[in-house]
């Protein structure tokens, strides 16, 4: 199971050079991707400029949304933005994409909430599209750039639904658990592998799991902000998740045998301070 690390572009604080140090400090100690988190509705950084940066002092390491919440945009804008990213990096970039649920995020970008799973489906589509080098719309041109990666930047769908294990079909090249707990994580990648076998899809599916961390004498300031950053609409669940998070390395070395022993590819610790340390500390636990 690869690991790879988050990086702290929603955490309120962060510095662009904090930024760009985190990613310096992740390719340096052999994580296999930088991962984002992203609400609109939050004061974080967008994540596709974070990777643009972090791709110009880094050679090796990917890029991955997780998640990018794929409807408060429009199919053009993110084809265009995913794709120049991926050129910049040289083809290093996948977009974990979700619809999310906090109407917040759609009303803070004047789009609507309540369609947005059936506007989902048709940017899926329409990413494809574009990135083959097609007009999304027949009145317009191809919006490029094409992507490095041949068939487009790959797609990790988010959700824990039966409309996510059916676009990871369709449209995906797998799944990713936002941070849910092993227990039921384990139940959708049963589901998504039965679905994939079930459509006749080559291979597997690529299932990829977020856990939070932090290291040293920062719990308080980890767990205010995962309570920040989950606050309502998700009542109880922002204590689970502030509570939850791994801060130890005995809990993170516990967690990598769990998602491992799960069939997870890639385990993506994300982080809760800022410091870039984090990084530092994180890759000792993990060697």
């Amino acid at each position: 199971m690869d690991i790879g690390i988050g990086i702290p572009n929603s955490v309120p604080g962060t510095t662009g050079g904090q930024l760009l140090e985190w990613a310096r400090r992740a390719e340096a100690a052999g994580f296999s991707s930088l991962a984002s988190i992203g609400r609109v509705d939050f004061p974080g950084y967008e994540e596709l400029t974070v990777f643009a940066a972090a791709g110009a002092v880094t050679e090796r390491i990917r890029f991955m949304t997780n998640v990018l919440l794929a409807p408060t945009r429009s199919a053009a804008e993110l084809a265009k933005q995913a794709a120049s990213v991926d050129q910049l990096t040289g083809g290093r970039l996948t977009l974990g994409l979700a619809i999310g649920r906090r109407a917040t995020d759609y009303e803070a970008t004047s789009r609507n909430f309540d369609d947005r799973g059936r506007r989902f489906d048709q940017q899926l589509r329409d990413l494809k599209t574009a990135w083959a080098g097609e007009p999304i719309e027949a009145s317009t041109k191809p919006v490029g750039p094409t992507p490095v990666q041949q068939g487009g930047v790959p797609l990790l769908i988010g959700g824990m639904t039966e409309a996510a294990v059916r676009r990871v079909v369709e449209f995906g090249a797998g799944w990713t658990a936002g941070g849910a707990p092993p227990e039921a994580t384990r139940a959708m990648i049963e589901k998504v592998r039965a679905a994939w076998r079930d459509a006749g899809r080559e291979g597997e599916p690529r299932i990829a799991a977020l856990a939070y961390f932090s290291l040293g004498e920062v719990t308080e300031q980890s767990r205010a902000y995962l309570l920040d950053y989950y606050e309502d609409p998700m009542g109880e669940m922002a204590e689970v998740v502030a509570d939850s998070a791994l801060r130890s390395p005995e809990a993170i070395r516990g967690a990598i045998e769990t998602f491992s022993d799960l069939g997870v590819d890639e385990l993506l610790l994300d982080p809760t301070v800022s410091h870039p340390e984090q990084v530092d500390l994180l890759a000792d636990v993990v060697r």
